[in-house]
């Protein structure tokens, strides 16, 4: 019986006035709603259960309130200890109405509650799967399975990260059976979630501390993603190369360069919260350092546009030097945009105007060797009137004097009102 009873005077049955009824003061224990109380049956009926409880009196289970996995109504005989929930502290019969319902979901969540304290490693079969994560059962209570908290074995690895593919992975595991832990049960919103990778954390956090960083590590590639490649190595260890520390040169994905199962080498470049990061071109010398020595702002060279971009374009100055010309260096303001003016595979002049060897940037002009469209100069009056060599008839002669004359009277018009 729970310690959290509410404790209340009574009055001994051996007073005989009211003052000796306060002046006697008897400890009972006041049940509450929620408290899960245990004693022993009192009596069986059709569809009602009275339980004597030590301290408190006759207590009561009836209706859909006796149902639970726990407790069978046909194997219940007198004298059985059982554990039920307050529902009522008091109803009308002045009987305490219970639940063996009620008292059987407590249990599961404090038996929950239990294997999240002592990260109990519990067997569960996968139920359902969906673009988050998969589903799973554990004491009769559905808990959920990130896509997140799924082991290196598990993840689905997918190119660009389609959510259908993801979704076909995820679907796969249905039916089998996972090791997993609670990382968190929650009673109050029913939140129940596991996790795969935790029950090989403690172990992992082992391995991963006997690491150093710029270690060269030796191994397999595991996936291939659009933002750089996974490398299991080690005893069961895995790290993320990421695009940017494929290779010192320019990549377009990392399919290009590498497959999966190829035996690869790559240096730690940094160990963060149990995630491992690899670099594979810190392995070589950085050419671009070298290279670059042959060129300085200012010079025109000869490139090859290899991408265009809404902010620009890339172009290929040799195998190693890339430069970009951003969209406002590409044309003149009265021009078009960059699609209209250059193509993939065009070969053009460009002026350098700066170089960060450090950060790998080197800034192309193609307009500062262009020269800007001169403005259309607009036509006379006179001369759109009176063409140069044109004969004019009578009428025509007529005609334009009477133009003429019209917009001298315009002319004097308007000065007469700026005289005013």
């Amino acid at each position: 019986m729970s310690n959290d009873t509410t404790v209340a005077t009574v009055a001994s049955s051996h007073a005989t006035t009211m003052q000796e009824l306060l002046a006697q003061e008897v400890e009972i224990k006041v049940p509450k709603t929620g408290e899960v109380l245990e004693g022993n049956v009192f009596s069986v009926g059709k569809n009602e259960v009275y339980i004597d409880i030590a301290g408190l009196g006759l207590g009561v289970v009836r209706g859909r309130e006796l149902y639970d996995d726990a407790v069978s109504l046909g194997s219940l005989k007198e004298g059985d200890q059982v554990f039920a929930s307050v529902l009522e502290p008091e109803n009308k019969e002045g009987n305490i109405e219970l639940s063996f319902r009620q008292a059987g979901q407590e249990r599961v969540w404090q038996t929950l509650t239990d294997r999240l304290r002592n990260k109990e490693t519990i067997k569960t079969k996968i139920v359902e799967a969906n673009k988050g994560g998969l589903m799973v059962e554990l004491n009769s209570v559905t808990g959920f399975l990130p896509v997140s908290q799924l082991s290196a074995e598990h993840y689905p690895r997918v190119e660009e990260g389609d959510k259908n593919r993801i979704l076909e992975v995820l679907k796969s595991y249905v039916g089998q059976t996972f090791d997993v832990q609670i990382i968190t049960a929650d009673p109050e919103d029913e939140k129940l979630i596991v996790s795969e990778k935790a029950v090989n954390e403690d172990e992992m956090r082992t391995k991963i501390d006997k690491l150093k960083l710029n270690d060269i590590v030796e191994g397999e590639v595991t996936g291939i993603v659009d933002f750089g490649i996974f490398i299991k190595f080690g005893d069961g260890l895995e790290g993320l190369v990421h695009i940017s520390e494929l290779a010192w040169s320019r990549i377009d994905h990392p399919k290009d360069l590498f497959k999966v199962g190829q035996k690869i080498k790559a240096q730690i470049i940094s160990i963060e919260k149990g995630r491992i990061s690899l670099s594979i071109k810190r392995l070589e010398k950085d050419p671009w350092l070298e290279s670059i020595k042959k060129y300085e702002v200012g010079q025109t060279v000869k490139g090859k546009i290899t991408k265009i971009m809404p902010f620009g374009a890339f172009v290929e100055l040799d195998p190693e030097i890339y430069g970009l010309v951003h969209s406002v260096e590409l044309f003149h303001e009265e021009e078009a945009g960059p699609s209209s003016l250059v193509n993939v595979g065009d070969e053009k002049e460009f002026k350098i105007i700066s170089i960060e060897p450090q950060e790998h940037r080197l800034g192309l002009s193609l307009r500062a060797l262009s020269v800007p469209p001169q403005p259309v100069k607009q036509e006379t009056v006179k001369e759109e009137l009176v063409p140069e060599n044109k004969v004019v008839t009578s009428d025509e002669e007529a005609s334009l004097s009477s133009s003429l004359g019209e917009n001298e009277n315009d002319v004097l018009e308007e000065r007469e009102t700026e005289t005013k």
